[in-house]
């Protein structure tokens, strides 16, 4: 192209340019359009230096491709300029329309700076348009703007060239195409930076791709074979609580399929005591301890411990529940407070857990601001008046029920005194055997725990499944009936002092006690302890009242 004089260009300088423009566009990465960029100013431009300077994301200009001199090459490629420097490039010297030329006469300035350079001194030009080799001519890269134009985008780079092979300053058809070339590097490279962006985006896509790929595949892993029981549930909408996944441990706790496991949700399977207690845990972090149902029909405590994987767009979405079979502690739980509340020797309650159920069948009422008039009209009308006046209705039971401490409590009552007026109430048969300590006395203790042992049987099997029979201490026993009129309770314990009464094996021989038997009536408003002192007062004027000899038989 040197040698064409303008405005006449060779076709074939024009096919080289086309060819140098067409290799930088085909280039498949970032630095081979970079070089190609270089080398087409030297194959096509009539160049024989050319240097691409490129932005980096610092903003200084690094030397990313050289060509037409391998020592210059090996001296500068990598090594970068500040940006200070090079707007000071580009703000003087002579502009060619988007070119920079800076003579050898001004560009003296710029030996010293620091943007790396390859340059030798020669002598003063001949003629006006010979090229001096301390002269510079840089075409800036802009990135494509909005519009199209070569300077209306960012800087992307500069394209430096040096010594024209013709030994001259390039006309205006060299200035123009070499403008014209580097406009077209810059969509060259700026499409070369899209497509290395998105190749590393596809690259860290995979890498994402391949970790979530060995993350679902760890949580699988850890899901299916993990030692304890494992379901995922739906949160919220219609289907809340519905199962969609359970593991090998969960299936083989309950005994039943996980294709069976999908039609259900917990609230179908838990115990309907603990319908509450599932509810309040169906929440992140939630914890609870309950009964889920076996296929058998059994019920297997469990600890329930609930996660909620949430969606970053659609917000909590299923529910991640850990399940863990705690029936063996359950047990051990339940026997150390059965221990707690019930005789070592017999089984029966002990003193403490029969208070606790005699009160808590009872209540204290105390006196509201109401009492007086409800008294009054109780006397009055034999019940809570309601009555109405103008229109008005007044209830005086309301009025003074809320005072009360069991608003639903069902009101214990003992029947009257000296009569069965059909009254049913708490019985409270306060039991002493009679000739206990005899046989302790001539044949031990072992004999005397037998004695106790089987008494303690009797008792129970001669009540109702619901009453309670205790061990209050010692030879004392207590049985608390409910529903019973006085002459049902007299009935009671006259048969149970027949089963008592009857002959005991003992350490091999047969012992006989009686049995004395006090009746005591709950009501609310009295302690449990001042039921039980009413019972065992009455049990101490039954056994006074009785010969001697008949207090026990033989």
């Amino acid at each position: 192209m040197e040698t064409d004089s303008e405005p006449y260009v060779r076709l074939a300088s024009l096919r080289q340019l086309h060819q140098a423009m067409a290799d930088m566009n085909k280039a498949r990465s970032l630095a081979d359009t970079l070089q190609a960029v270089a080398d087409g100013v030297v194959q096509a431009l009539g160049y024989e230096l050319a240097c691409v300077n490129l932005v980096g994301p610092d903003g200084d200009l690094v030397v990313a491709a050289f060509a037409g001199n391998p020592a210059a090459e090996a001296l500068i490629t990598g090594r970068s300029g500040s940006r200070a420097s090079w707007d000071r490039r580009l703000n003087m010297g002579e502009q060619w329309g988007d070119l920079i030329f800076i003579p050898h006469t001004e560009g003296w300035v710029l030996d010293d700076d620091d943007v790396p350079q390859w340059y030798t001194d020669g002598p003063a030009p001949r003629f006006e348009d010979e090229w001096h080799p301390s002269d510079r001519l840089f075409a800036p890269m802009y990135a494509p703007g909005p519009q199209g134009g070569g300077s209306s985008g960012e800087l992307i780079g500069v394209l430096s060239v040096d010594r024209p092979r013709n030994g001259r300053r390039p006309g205006a058809w060299g200035r123009e195409a070499l403008q014209m070339y580097a406009f077209q590097a810059a969509i060259a490279i700026s499409n070369a930076r899209l497509r290395s962006n998105m190749q590393r985006a596809l690259v860290r896509l995979e890498r994402d791709q391949q970790a979530l790929r060995a993350s679902e595949e760890s949580f699988r892993q850890a899901f299916e074979y993990a030692p304890s029981g494992m379901a995922i549930a739906e949160m919220g909408g219609d289907q809340h609580g519905r199962i969609l996944r359970t593991n090998d441990a969960l299936c083989r706790l309950l005994g039943r399929r996980a294709s069976a496991m999908r039609r259900y949700a917990f609230s179908d399977l838990v115990h309907p005591e603990d319908i509450g207690t599932l509810l309040r845990t169906s929440a992140e972090g939630g914890r609870a301890e309950l009964r889920l149902g076996r296929r058998d029909g059994t019920y297997v405590w469990v600890s329930l411990r609930n996660s909620v994987v949430a969606d970053a767009a659609d917000g909590p979405r299923f529910l991640l529940t850990h399940v863990e079979d705690i029936e063996e502690r359950k047990r051990r739980e339940l026997q150390l407070a059965h221990r707690a509340s019930h005789d070592s020797l017999t089984g029966l309650p002990n003193s403490a857990e029969l208070r606790s159920r005699l009160a808590a069948r009872l209540c204290q009422r105390p006196q509201s601001p109401h009492a007086g008039v409800a008294d009054a009209m109780d006397a009055a009308y034999g019940h809570s008046a309601v009555f109405d006046s103008g229109g008005h209705t007044f209830d005086f039971g309301a009025a003074v029920e809320p005072y009360g401490a069991f608003d639903h409590h069902v009101h214990a009552v003992a029947p009257e005194d000296g009569r069965d007026d059909g009254t049913k109430g708490l019985a409270v048969l306060f039991c002493d055997l009679d000739g206990f300590k005899s046989i302790n006395d001539r044949f031990g203790h072992n004999a005397g725990d037998a004695v106790l042992i089987e008494v303690a049987r009797r008792l129970s099997g001669g009540v109702r499944d619901g009453d309670t029979v205790a061990r209050l201490g010692g030879d004392e026993f207590v049985i608390l009936a409910n529903g019973l009129g006085r002459a049902d309770a007299q009935d009671l314990a006259v048969r149970l002092r027949n089963e008592i009464i009857q002959p005991i094996r003992a350490e091999g021989r047969a012992v006989r006690v009686g049995a004395s038997f006090g009746i005591g009536w709950a009501h609310c408003g009295m302690t449990a302890d001042e039921v039980l002192k009413s019972a065992d007062e009455r049990m101490y004027v039954e056994k006074r009242s009785r010969p001697k000899q008949h207090r026990r038989a033989g």
